[in-house]
């Protein structure tokens, strides 16, 4: 009987365990195609997924030209293209290069950087991150050693809002009203300050010193190392104060421990499991962003299109978040109404009563091999009122690209669906169907069966509706 439960995914090795890696680092990249069902995908990775008008129309064409004509947003904001010829790699790095997209051949699988997506737009947030994710994407490219960080590590450039805090990364940097910024180690408890204008290089100095340990354990991120966070923030710490950078005592960030008045722990979220609501956002500047949802992730040519001129009419620039939407920022706001019916009108998400609110999927049939199932298919069939909670489809116990944090996890086995709610998982590690890179965790404890999708819409519906049930 198919049936939603409640059960955490399997958590990652615990911190003292190694976890050595015994083989390489096959995550896939532009110049490291990996051959999928539906063939070759390429991965682009576009930090803070911060594009101009004519490198997505670079993107578009070679999607059209060379793939599947659809682009596939990932969870960490970047761009997947699939369905590419076996023979098209040099073809795609000259068209992607010259449109600026690899400004390091060597470093172009290692630019994993999100950034809060409304950052200097909305006047939320403590400061505007933008010029930290262009110093930081330039430390990363100019740095040999940087080049050996594994495709999985991630940065994350928080305005303050508490958005991309919530995603687990490596290394988080977070603004502060004073000048200041937080960085914390990976899911370290505590925090250092910084000088807000040294975050880039602060952040450097924490990648390089993992890299250092990394390299005596195999490790691919912070969780690999034998005493996971903590014991590489203690070193990372005393390294930034040796440099300077250090200015004032960091917080605990344990319960009840003494905090400096002025350094509030990194904050997270709750709203960050689904990104900017979509719709339309003013900016205090008289202009406004117009915030849209992609179905599944997956960009038609003509959506691109559309999402590309709009760009134009704006600052030319488009916003890919790492919850699988797009923001279009700097519009005139008379114009902003006309523009988002425009969107709305080829399939996106424009308001929060879509269907498609907080539904994730991961490729599934035909495009993995590994699946059970055609997950985007039984998902839109599926579709049922919003709910409280976001819904992630898996075809296997891998969960390719899942979300962080709280979700009714639907995953495809050999008898049907079975449905249960996951709470406090791993980060997803863009790794949406990759069959070399299982860094999702399985989950356990799920009930089994199979049904109708009249029973699986139930049943999926009823799990939406379960938030604050203890998990």
């Amino acid at each position: 009987m198919l049936a939603a439960m409640s059960s955490p995914v399997a958590p990652s090795p615990p911190p003292g365990d190694p976890s050595p890696r015994d083989r390489d680092d096959a995550c896939p990249g532009t110049l490291r195609l990996h051959g999928a069902d539906d063939g070759a995908l390429a991965r682009v990775r576009v930090p803070g997924g911060v594009l101009d008008a004519a490198q997505a129309d670079a993107l578009g064409r070679a999607a059209e030209e060379l793939g599947d004509g659809e682009l596939h947003l990932t969870s960490r904001g970047n761009v997947q293209l699939r369905g590419l010829g076996p023979d098209c790699g040099a073809e795609l790095a000259r068209r992607l290069g010259g449109a600026g997209l690899l400004p390091s051949a060597r470093h172009e699988r290692i630019r994993n950087v999100v950034a809060s997506p409304l950052s200097g737009l909305d006047g939320s947030g403590a400061g505007d991150v933008r010029p930290w994710l262009s110093g930081l994407d330039a430390l990363l490219c100019a740095d040999e050693r940087a080049a050996g960080l594994s495709g999985r590590f991630l940065f994350a450039l928080d305005d303050g809002r508490g958005d991309v805090a919530a995603l687990g990364a490596d290394v988080t940097l977070v603004a502060q009203r004073d000048g200041i910024a937080l960085l914390r180690i990976g899911t370290a408890r505590a925090t250092i300050r910084i000088p807000g204008e040294r975050a880039p290089q602060a952040a450097l100095l924490a990648a390089g010193t993992f890299l250092e340990r990394a390299r005596d354990h195999g490790a691919w991120r912070v969780a690999d190392l034998p005493g996971g966070a903590e014991r590489l923030h203690a070193e990372v710490a005393d390294r930034l104060r040796r440099a300077g950078l250090v200015t004032a005592p960091e917080t605990s960030g344990t319960p009840g421990a003494p905090d400096t008045p002025d350094a509030p722990d990194v904050p997270t979220n709750r709203t960050s499991r689904t990104g900017p609501a979509p719709g339309i956002v003013n900016s205090p500047h008289g202009t406004a962003a117009l915030s849209v949802g992609v179905p599944l992730g997956r960009i038609t040519a003509e959506q691109w299109r559309t999402l590309t001129d709009t760009a134009r009419r704006g600052d030319g620039e488009l916003r890919l978040t790492p919850w699988r939407g797009i923001v279009v920022p700097g519009v005139a706001r008379p114009r902003a109404p006309e523009l988002l019916d425009e969107l709305g009108a080829t399939g996106l998400v424009t308001g929060p009563d879509s269907p498609w609110t907080g539904v994730g999927a991961c490729i599934g049939r035909p495009g993995c091999a590994k699946s059970l199932a055609d997950v985007r298919a039984d998902a839109a069939a599926a579709l049922g009122p919003v709910g409280a909670l976001p819904v992630y489809w898996s075809g296997c116990e891998r969960r390719c690209g899942h979300p962080r944090g709280e979700w009714v996890d639907v995953v495809a086995g050999p008898d049907g669906y079975r449905v249960s709610l996951v709470r406090d998982s791993l980060v997803p590690d863009d790794v949406p169907e990759n069959p070399e890179n299982p860094e999702n965790p399985s989950g356990s404890g799920r009930s089994g069966g199979s049904g109708g999708s009249d029973r699986l819409a139930a049943a999926v519906a009823a799990a939406r509706g379960t938030r604050g049930l203890p998990i």
